[in-house]
């Protein structure tokens, strides 16, 4: 099949799935290269017509999110081996910036706390009487 067909086949299953909210989650980008394979694309060239599909229809990819977040929060922890608050903000400011509004500021937090807990314990710098990270979760309703 070809690659035109490929992204022009893209198009219609995006725009069923991310219709309402312009944003493709790990789930529909699954389903969506599924498609792909069964019509003999390969994986990278369907993932790059994926990605170009998105990049034209301006929709937001949560594995291009996710390399973002994980590249900017490797980041942020590289300098001193920590996370404070003041770099966690600034790696939301930068994924609120390519969310593009799709997602709320809640939602965003949580995807960088999931991140951070899946990756390892993240490693959190805290002021001597309080813990951001702790009451950020808390906040967050990712903890009791």
């Amino acid at each position: 099949m070809d690659i035109a067909d490929v992204k022009e086949r893209f198009v219609n299953e995006i725009k069923l799935r991310a219709y309402v909210d312009k944003f493709i989650n790990r789930n529909e980008e699954r389903e969506i290269l599924q498609i792909a394979i069964r019509l003999g694309v390969n994986i990278d060239s369907a993932r790059l017509a994926m990605e170009q599909v998105c990049f034209d229809y301006e929709y937001v990819q949560e594995s291009t999110i996710a390399r973002l977040m994980k590249d900017q929060l490797a980041a942020s922890i590289a300098d001193d081996g920590k996370l404070d608050r003041k770099e966690f903000d600034v790696v939301f400011l930068a994924l609120q910036k390519a969310m593009k509004g799709r997602k709320s500021d809640p939602d965003i937090k949580r995807m960088m706390v999931r991140l951070l807990e899946e990756t390892t314990s993240p490693p959190i710098k805290t002021g001597w009487f309080n813990d951001w990270y702790t009451t950020l979760k808390r906040e967050l309703g990712l903890m009791a």
